[in-house]
């Protein structure tokens, strides 16, 4: 497998933190984003941001790509966007990557890579007391050429990203969870505190 292309998905509404974009915080004196993107960008042979509406608040280099699906169909539309600009560049895969997600490991990339060498598509996953292993929809690794297949569902109603992706074969990439958990995510205000908390 060539190395894949990068998609950093920011194309929600962040409801529960009031609206606006949840990349564009600042943690540390860097914005979400910018955190996102310096973990993303060495791992992968090219970066694009997935976001609706103006690009330009972002005020970032990256291409930045709309979702095709009308009314926000959630995070496989940012995929399907990342997929249909990852064809035209010639890449055969992408990964993706949450901009609200500010501690994902370093080694995403090579990790899913190995998982998905039995299964078309890779997700990343911890360890749950509760769950056993919980998958992170945002964090894969999937083949454009699924992207006709992932736009019929789209436009058939699939919203979830697992429902997709079991129909395909997934394969897991399993990463550890000390300190904490490196898929945290920024939903709320208390969890940027809790953020903030981490960074420290």
């Amino acid at each position: 497998m060539q190395q894949p292309a990068g998609v950093i998905l920011a194309g929600g509404q962040s409801r529960r933190m009031g609206g606006g974009d949840k990349g564009m915080l600042r943690l540390g004196g860097q914005t979400l984003l910018e955190r996102v993107t310096e973990r993303l960008e060495p791992q992968v042979a090219e970066l694009a941001l997935n976001a609706n509406g103006n690009p330009a608040r972002f005020g970032t280099a990256l291409p930045v790509v709309a979702d095709s699906i009308d009314g926000f169909a959630g995070p496989l539309a940012g995929v399907l966007a990342g997929m249909d600009w990852a064809a035209s560049r010639g890449h055969s895969h992408i990964v993706t990557a949450a901009a609200d997600t500010p501690f994902f490991p370093c080694d995403l990339v090579p990790h899913l890579m190995l998982a998905a060498e039995t299964a078309p598509i890779a997700l990343a996953a911890t360890p749950d007391p509760e769950r056993g292993m919980s998958r992170h929809p945002t964090f894969g690794l999937w083949p454009v050429d699924l992207r006709d297949d992932l736009r019929a569902a789209l436009e058939d109603g699939v919203r979830k990203v697992v429902q997709w992706t079991d129909r395909h074969g997934m394969a897991l990439a399993e990463f550890g969870v000390t300190p904490f958990d490196p898929f945290f995510n920024v939903n709320t205000p208390d969890d940027m505190a809790q953020a903030e908390a981490y960074l420290a």
